[in-house]
């Protein structure tokens, strides 16, 4: 009878805990993703772009993790006044953001309470995912770069909360 052996490949212990050989990865999604130059459409002026990310207060991570643990789970970046007032992509995911924070207990609703609901938030995480299967292609560098940071994220929140 031969020998099998059975590796534990998920990123997180039981407990919750991030693996030792995954804790590059949590330290990795910090720096600012290689942006690719996509290629416009002859026919449209070039899209601007939008000012690099708002100075925030850097969230609280923790020690054994290595991941963020309270406050604000992402950054967005702030566009300021889009051109002709349309909204830009940027606010597109944001809208579709804000209640995943919500869901899973990091923002307090106005009256201190919690609206903690795991289901919605993988919900509102799985329509920002529909958003990128579409999108795919039609999107600059730094959209799709923006975007899949958001999900990483937010996913990463998710299993925190789910434990």
């Amino acid at each position: 009878m031969s020998d099998i052996k059975v590796t534990d490949k998920r990123m997180f212990t039981p407990d919750g805990q991030l693996r030792e050989e995954y804790r590059d990865v949590g330290e990795a999604s910090s720096d600012e993703p290689e942006v690719l130059p996509t290629p416009e459409p002859a026919a449209q002026a070039p899209a601007p772009e939008p000012p690099p990310y708002a100075a925030a207060e850097p969230p609280q991570y923790s020690s054994e993790s290595g991941v963020p643990t309270s406050g604000p789970p992402l950054e967005l970046p702030d566009t300021g006044p889009s051109s002709l007032g349309q909204p830009s992509f940027y606010d597109l995911a944001s809208i579709l953001a804000e209640p995943v924070q919500v869901y899973l207990g990091d923002l307090p609703l106005p009256d201190g309470g919690s609206a903690e609901n795991l289901e919605m938030a993988r919900l509102h995480i799985d329509v920002l995912s529909v958003l990128r299967q579409k999108t795919v292609g039609n999107l600059t560098g730094q959209e799709s770069a923006f975007l899949e940071d958001l999900l990483y994220r937010l996913r990463l929140r998710y299993v925190q909360k789910r434990g």
